[in-house]
């Protein structure tokens, strides 16, 4: 049981601190300074007794939170561990990277401030690798089922380890050079290094996951093939259509999406050749007018990667109005709250302009200078201009970062016959089945652009609907069904 008396007796939520900016912005490394123990385990105390604890209805992989709290309230890690390894295979990515809605659920954060879940998550983690208490889990049989998943975002690595150690055999194919899809190089360096990928990978590979990458599942393996040589098929290749700006200038040279941009930095990261005479990437901030449109987490990536290679300005556009301090009456708790937030980047500097929409890239030469700009006034998607309030900003580079609209159709999919949702997602039922027999969708591509906790849970749920295709029935669990804008 909780310490009853434990919010009552530490009443202020604490986290760690950032390293000073300064400091930061000379390196790549994670932000964050170490957090003392005693420190944690007074922040786990703050955990309640709560009787209905609805941060497992926040979480979508149904962690079990109060448990693991309390555990580290005690000091008992290893059991802490086990517990929090019980619903997800990844917690070493998503306490670097979920935006925590089971904090935003907590009963304590109704009249106060919510429990530290997601930093006891990431300090437990991080104790375990430390103390060797992660070794490979191989099965202890083995099926003779073939599995092949497509894509090694979040949602394909977590489908991969969960069939792998059910006993069947399972090759990730990933079309880039190394596997982590969008954690490898969407997600820059300072959020998080990618040694955490790594020694997840050393850990799948000695269970017996296979991973094959540089090739391109539609193109240099057939859907026909890869359905004939597979007895299943998961499709998890995340929602890779990015939305675009078409507005007069868009031509322009040095306006890029954020998903063009942001992996130079990870392979300059990863000591990859990519450096040109001027000892920059292909694409790069460096001394330059910076202007990133989207206001969101991948606009934040954009602008902790500009920061650190020293541009001369930075402004970040996003269309909606400005959020309120606290959280906004239209998301009562224990909803996931609209209201403003200050991330690492954010804090590095920069000016965030909000309610403003672009509407002209203006150019000299063929390459951008500057764009055309007012205020917006609306919301849910329409917006009118504000008269009046056109203005200029110069800009010799243009970030887009306004998200993503789905998967690529063309290929695979489009081989595969697949139907799509109206949203452009793939189309699944209540096991994540496609309507092709043996074919199954996880993650972004089936659920939409959405949070990296949201993948790991359909990951594993799609999973279990192909250990009970392939084996009749499964002892895997199903955290989470699929969204209905996405059954068929």
């Amino acid at each position: 049981m909780a310490d009853p008396h434990g919010f009552l007796t530490y009443t202020h939520r604490e986290l760690p601190d950032r390293r000073p900016v300064d400091i930061r912005l000379g390196d790549w490394r994670e932000v964050y300074e170490p957090f003392p123990e005693n420190t944690l385990r007074q922040q786990a105390s703050r955990c309640m007794d709560c009787g209905i604890p609805f941060c497992h209805n926040g979480c979508p992989l149904g962690n079990l939170i109060p448990e693991w709290n309390d555990l580290v309230r005690t000091g008992r890690w290893r059991e802490a561990s086990d517990r929090l390894h019980a619903t997800n295979n990844f917690p070493d990515f998503t306490g670097r990277l979920c935006p925590a809605p089971c904090e935003t659920s907590c009963v304590l954060g109704i009249n106060s401030e919510p429990v530290t879940i997601k930093q006891v998550e990431f300090e437990i983690v991080e104790r375990a690798f430390a103390e060797g208490w992660l070794p490979p889990i191989p099965p202890q049989h083995r099926t003779g089922k073939t599995v092949a998943i497509v894509g090694s975002g979040p949602a394909g690595l977590a489908a991969a380890q969960q069939l792998t150690r059910a006993g069947h055999d399972v090759t990730v194919f990933e079309r880039d050079d190394r596997i982590g899809g969008l954690l490898r190089y969407g997600i820059p360096e300072f959020k998080m290094e990618k040694r955490i990928i790594d020694r997840r990978l050393e850990q799948m590979i000695a269970e017996g996951t296979q991973f094959r990458t540089g090739v391109n599942v539609g193109v240099d393996i057939s859907a026909e093939c890869l359905r004939a040589d597979f007895d299943a098929v998961i499709l998890a290749g995340g929602a890779t259509i990015w939305r675009d700006l078409p507005i007069r200038g868009r031509e322009l040279d040095g306006i890029h999406q954020a998903m063009e941009y942001l992996p130079w930095a990870n392979r300059v990261q990863a000591g990859d050749d990519v450096l040109g005479p001027d000892g920059e990437p292909p694409i790069t901030a460096k001394g330059k007018h910076v202007i990133i449109i989207g206001g969101g987490d991948t606009g934040a990536d954009c602008l902790g990667t500009v920061h650190r290679q020293r541009a001369a300005s930075v402004h970040q556009f996003e269309i909606m109005p400005r959020p309120p301090d606290t959280r906004d009456a239209s998301t009562p708790w224990p909803t996931y709250p609209l209201m403003y937030r200050v991330t690492s980047a954010h804090e590095e500097g920069g000016e965030r302009v909000f309610a403003v929409n672009t509407e002209e890239f203006l150019g000299t030469d063929g390459h951008v200078t500057g764009l055309r700009a007012h205020e917006a006034r609306g919301n849910r998607g329409v917006f009118e201009k504000v008269e009046g309030t056109d203005f200029e900003v110069k800009a010799d580079l243009v970030l887009l970062a306004m998200g993503f609209l789905g998967p690529q159709r063309d290929g695979l999919l489009t081989d595969l016959g697949v139907e799509f949702t109206e949203r452009g997602a793939v189309v699944r039922d209540r096991d994540y089945a496609t309507d092709i027999p043996g074919v199954f969708v996880a993650g972004d591509m089936g659920r939409g652009q959405s949070l990296i906790v949201w993948a790991i849970a359909e990951g594993r749920a799609a999973a279990a609907g192909v250990d009970r295709y392939l084996a009749g029935e499964t002892a895997l669990p199903a955290p989470v069904k699929p969204t209905d804008v996405a059954q068929r």
